[in-house]
């Protein structure tokens, strides 16, 4: 069954507003509510934000430890995201308490996750005031702030902060993907929003849609058991059980993010807008398991749930603009840290 033109441009309208970083109200879950737990902080949910800050000699904001099980180790400043707080609020609380500076967020640079549970969330930011925190100003957020050259020796805290440094560097040379900020838009639960794509060879592409009440992008709750982009292999599973096998579920990144956690246990969800890539697995196999010649397929692999159809794209700037962001990856990454 295919969309009519009125549906197509809803869909076309809906997918325009999100990929130019606006969000959209999640006003329905159209895939694991059962599994999925409302999101409350330091209950359910716990949601890290870490700042990667450089001063215009690329050197990067470090602050040492004070807590007893890392004590004089350095890190990036990071910490947990308190009750009422938006993101950026927690980032702005955490630079000022840990490194003495004011700072304001340029970008989300990373997002990476273990499960619903446990999320972190890594922004470029820049300092904006303050002065750098000395250890005559030492206490139990840190015992003083300073900047690192990146050569000479550091006892980190953890390895996994080089990894983020390199990230910021990269962006601030190279700027990979769009300024992309939280939206101010309140979800219940741990959300993934799919724009699940599929290409084929003459660069014809399609979009996953659900039909009812009308046709939109499908939501999908995070389960705790999996990483959240597991959200998307979930759609797949239900809309098109026998194809799940033979494709990859690609998850390629979050090109808007909505979270509002102004009231505890009702708005502490996030809302992740994501790409996901249906690609067809290149390794065929017959039944005797013995390798087969791979033809590149000309249509989506057939959509076996009547709830779901698939969409083709026909406006050319937003065909343009998923081709381009698909095949460059032009969006916040995701790394499940499972």
């Amino acid at each position: 069954m295919e969309v009519t033109e009125e549906e197509r441009r809803q869909v076309e309208e809906q997918m325009e507003r999100m990929l130019s970083g606006q969000g959209s109200e999640v006003t329905l879950c159209d895939v694991g509510l059962e599994q999925s737990k409302p999101a409350t902080l330091r209950k359910t949910v716990t949601y890290i934000v870490a700042a990667v800050i450089f001063n215009d000699k690329e050197e990067v904001l470090m602050v040492q430890e004070a807590k007893q099980d890392c004590y004089k180790q350095w890190y990036l400043p990071a910490g947990r995201v308190e009750v009422g707080e938006s993101l950026e609020e927690a980032l702005r609380r955490e630079v000022k308490e840990e490194a003495g500076f004011e700072c304001e967020p340029i970008t989300l640079l990373l997002i990476q996750e273990q499960g619903p549970q446990w999320i972190r969330f890594i922004f470029l930011a820049k300092v904006t005031g303050g002065s750098l925190k000395n250890l005559s100003a030492a206490d139990q957020e840190s015992l003083q702030a300073s900047w690192w050259d990146r050569q000479s020796a550091l006892t980190l805290r953890g390895r996994d902060i080089l990894r983020l440094i390199e990230c910021g560097l990269k962006y601030r040379q190279d700027p990979w993907h769009p300024v992309t900020l939280p939206i101010d838009m309140s979800s219940r639960h741990v959300v993934q929003r799919l724009v699940l794509v599929f290409t084929n060879d003459e660069e014809k592409i399609w979009v996953l849609v659900i039909k009812a009440p009308s046709p939109h992008i499908p939501t999908a709750a995070a389960v705790k058991t999996h990483a959240v982009t597991w959200a998307a292999n979930m759609v797949v599973q239900e809309a098109m059980p026998k194809a799940y096998y033979d494709h990859d579920v690609n998850t390629l990144g979050v090109f808007s993010l909505q979270h509002n956690g102004r009231q505890h246990g009702k708005t502490d969800g996030v809302c992740f807008n994501t790409l996901v890539a249906l690609v067809p697995d290149h390794i065929q196999r017959n039944e005797d398991g013995e390798k087969v010649e791979w033809k590149g397929a000309g249509r989506p692999p057939p959509v076996e749930n009547p709830r779901y159809v698939w969409c083709e794209v026909r406006k050319q700037t937003l065909r343009e603009k998923l081709l381009e962001m698909s095949k460059n990856t032009s969006i916040v990454p995701v790394h499940s840290l499972y």
